[in-house]
């Protein structure tokens, strides 16, 4: 890893892997207050290249200096991520951050129906976004609308799911893996994969493992980057 100012001045691709319950900007913090606590730099661009939800862990693309002009072009490459799914039970947020409040019957989910349900989430779907997401709408962040508890039109989104493959079934747990474009929200893949099968579901595990050609195999948590840019 680097480990001069000029170095991360003239631009890094620093390849992070997020702790569970970090929120992203909070990563992107300790990069940039390392960098400058350690190295002496009073002013250093640091950003990153796709939000991770604080609930998911994984790989987190941080750019420094001139290469967060290069943010845009790393968002749009294609992702991969693995994860879980609990069948029979939904949330508001899709996921772990609210609270179960529907539950649906289960016994009539086979993995034959699970493996057969796949196909249609394959290819260019239309996808509409979690109301607990940082979408805007009318000014206002969607999670604002809904911690409010105030109902919002959330428009359909094309997005593309290029593999799902199960990796694991031990009902009402489903492991999957699924690569796909930028803007999928894995969440309402959840939800909708629930709904397909005629039940519902929510997200309990997610972890973010490849981005374009980067993988979170040669990704470093927060903790060490600190210890490899402190002299």
């Amino acid at each position: 890893m680097p480990t001069t100012p000029e170095e991360f001045t003239e631009g890094q691709i620093v390849l992070i892997d997020k702790p569970l319950t970090w929120s992203s900007f909070q990563a992107v913090n300790k990069v940039k207050w390392s960098l400058k606590k350690h190295l002496a730099l009073k002013k250093i661009k640091v950003g990153h290249a796709g939000t991770l939800d604080p609930l998911a862990t994984g790989l987190l693309i941080i750019c420094t200096g001139k290469f967060t002009k290069r943010i845009s072009e790393l968002q749009g490459m294609e992702k991969e991520y693995t994860g879980t799914f609990y069948l029979g039970a939904t949330t508001p947020s899709y996921d772990l951050e609210t609270e179960v409040n529907a539950t649906f019957p289960t016994e009539h989910i086979t993995e034959e129906l699970i493996h057969a349900t796949i196909p249609q989430f394959l290819g260019e779907i239309d996808q509409k976004p979690p109301i607990f997401s940082a979408i805007k709408k009318d000014g206002k962040r969607l999670y604002e609308h809904a911690r409010k508890g105030e109902e919002v039109e959330i428009a359909f989104r094309k997005t593309t799911i290029h593999e799902f493959e199960i990796t694991r079934i031990a009902l009402p747990e489903v492991d999957f893996r699924v690569v796909c474009s930028k803007g999928t929200y894995i969440r309402s893949l959840a939800n909708d994969f629930g709904e397909a099968l005629q039940s519902g579901a929510h997200l309990t595990a997610l972890r973010r493992t490849k981005i374009g050609v980067f993988s979170v195999e040669g990704a470093i948590t927060p903790d060490a980057f600190e210890e490899g840019v402190t002299p």
